[in-house]
């Protein structure tokens, strides 16, 4: 049962967010047919977008194959999906309790405190909790005193997190309905703050000026599917034909692959938006029966892509940039003494992207540039430092978004200093 109520309901994004706005729709007594029309809408929404990342998953895959035999680079390649997996093996029940308890005193936070934040990206509760498990079981920490001093981290993180960018949230999306509930806060602040510093004069990047033969690049699904054929096209020529027909395309010719996997990855991004854009409807008015009963002035904290539609170009340049920081990274690293840490397609797109947004927020085109390489730059860092407090979890990934990084290196170092 409590492997059901951690894996399949709370674990779940859509569930999860479905309930908030089931519970927000009673408390504000709507109709039978609103209630079940609110409730539906938003997990409706929350798998188009679920199944949007998906797709896009699926291309970056295809990308990492080709770059890492073009490259012949092995290294620790950060996921959090499957560092996250492999540390419940054997902290399940830890970071199944610092889960239940961390949403709790969420709650409770967001009630006694400034912090009006309601965490709803289930999956990197998940995450963070299972790194919390790890690294305070490592440090000698065990039973009630691991579950309460993880769960408290984590509740204090998921009114935090969205805090330190609310500012720059507002700015982005003209409106104070929501904030940003992702882990990888810390460097979207980097982000932002690095837009500001370099960004004086310097345009949004959704103000691109193009001549009229080539208006079609107004249209950001074309300007990103035309930007990923370039690389995917030069990325299996290095492949070579071979490999990429017999190993990633399954037979299919490798220049086609390519233009279709590039394709694939613009329809991705076109699923998110509109994913994000049904859940916004539906979340936002549905909080507010939350925010009159429960928690007074609360509002949503919402995964990161729920900022992409409001600079959809900044994201393409995001993800390039944070990828072009991760390559840098990957060969510098062992000149450093650091270990090799390979790009991770996924981080660097949804990290990398939404650091774009918040550096073009805050210095337009130079900030979405400047500030998303800083955030690759951070989310390669990071990772590295953070396998020496693992407890030699794995040898092969490690956590990547920014915030575990920065959370999971302080703890772990606090740990060495009591145990």
């Amino acid at each position: 049962m409590l492997s059901f109520i951690i894996n399949d309901v709370l674990g779940t994004p859509a569930i999860l967010v479905g309930l908030f706005s089931l519970f927000g729709l009673v408390l504000q007594k709507k109709s039978f047919s609103d209630t079940i029309s609110g409730t539906l809408k938003t997990i409706m929404g929350f798998l188009i977008l679920i199944a949007g990342a998906g797709v896009i998953a699926t291309t970056l895959t295809s990308f990492s194959i080709l770059f890492v035999h073009s490259f012949n680079i092995q290294g620790v390649v950060p996921n959090n999906d499957v560092v996250s997996a492999i540390a419940q093996k054997n902290f399940g029940t830890s970071t199944a309790m610092i889960m239940i308890l961390g949403m709790l005193f969420n709650i409770l936070f967001a009630r006694i405190t400034p912090l009006k934040y309601i965490f709803l990206t289930g999956h990197h509760t998940l995450y963070m909790a299972a790194m919390l498990a790890v690294i305070l079981t490592t440090g000698g920490l065990s039973g009630f005193t691991l579950v309460l001093v993880g769960s408290v981290i984590l509740g204090a993180l998921m009114v935090i997190s969205p805090a330190i960018l609310q500012p720059f949230t507002r700015k982005i999306t003209n409106s104070d309905d929501f904030a940003l509930g992702h882990f990888g806060s810390t460097g979207y602040l980097c982000a932002a703050l690095v837009g500001k510093l370099v960004g004086k004069g310097s345009r949004s990047t959704e103000e691109f000026k193009v001549p009229k033969h080539l208006k079609f690049l107004h249209d950001s699904s074309i300007a990103i599917a035309l930007t990923m054929t370039i690389l995917f096209v030069i990325l299996v020529l290095v492949a070579g034909k071979t490999f990429t027909e017999t190993q990633v395309s399954g037979g299919q010719n490798y220049i086609i692959f390519a233009i279709i996997q590039a394709i694939t990855f613009a329809a991705g991004v076109y699923i998110i938006l509109a994913g994000v854009r049904m859940v916004i409807a539906e979340i936002v008015p549905a909080f507010k029966g939350i925010a009159d009963k429960v928690v007074k002035d609360a509002k949503p904290a919402l995964d990161c892509p729920t900022v992409f539609p409001f600079a959809p170009n900044a994201v393409i340049i995001g993800f390039l940039s944070s990828f072009c920081a991760g390559l840098i990274c990957m060969f510098f690293f062992p000149m450093l003494g650091l270990s090799i840490i390979v790009p991770g397609l996924v981080p660097h797109f949804f990290c990398g992207a939404t650091a774009g947004v918040y550096g073009n927020a805050t210095g337009g085109r130079r900030g979405a540039i400047i500030g998303a390489f800083v955030n690759g730059l951070i989310i390669s860092f990071l990772p590295a430092i953070l396998l020496s407090v693992l407890g030699g979890l794995s040898n092969s990934t490690t956590f990547g978004d920014a915030d575990f990084g920065v959370v999971g290196i302080v703890l772990g170092k606090l740990m060495t200093l009591f145990h």
